[in-house]
């Protein structure tokens, strides 16, 4: 691993007083929103495929309570909201109405190229792009407001939480469940 002190040679800083010099190491460390969004909505593929890859196909109408949604429900609901993040990029704004569920295997399908199709469209983004005006309208009443990365910040939050619903219903579909940021009791992780 790198040290920050390590970024730049003696021969770029010979230059700089001790001060400028820090100032252009940290430089190198420093992103913006979009940037960081970019980083960890690439870096999280791994983990959600790990997820929705240790669920048993055949068991996704299993829900653990009545009022729970099933495991399609949850994948359904991952893949439109990957959809609806690059209908928001694409339009500046989205009526939430989600189709029925598909089977299960098209549900994931869907969840992963909606989810490349995201990262491929939130990479061209600049940034005024990134903090221009966006609405979503759920019921044909505007629900939210505010500048994309907001948005899709906030969708990329819920999405993560459903994985972590999804992680919870493995283990009584008769899966493994995956590490997924350290060990499970089924996986001790790299």
């Amino acid at each position: 691993m790198q040290k920050l002190g390590d970024i730049l040679s003696e021969q770029e800083t010979a230059s700089f007083s001790d001060e400028e010099a820090a100032a252009k190491r940290i430089e190198r460390f420093v992103m913006d929103d979009r940037e960081f969004f970019c980083k960890r909505h690439r870096a999280e593929f791994p983990t959600f495929m790990k997820v929705l890859e240790a669920m048993p196909v055949d068991q996704f109408a299993y829900r653990p309570h009545e009022r729970s949604p099933s495991a399609l429900d949850l994948v359904w609901t991952l893949a439109n909201e990957m959809a609806a993040c690059t209908t928001m990029i694409d339009s500046g704004e989205i009526h939430w109405d989600p189709p029925p569920a598909p089977l299960p295997r098209e549900a994931l399908r869907v969840f992963h190229a909606n989810y490349e199709a995201l990262d491929e469209r939130v990479n061209r983004l600049g940034e005024e792009e990134w903090r221009r005006p966006s609405k979503l309208y759920v019921g044909g009443d505007l629900f939210m407001e505010q500048p994309l990365g907001g948005f899709l910040w906030y969708l990329f939050f819920d999405a993560i939480h459903h994985r972590g619903q999804l992680s919870t219903y493995i283990r009584p579909m008769g899966g493994k469940v995956p590490s997924i940021y350290g060990p499970s009791g089924d996986d001790p992780g790299s």
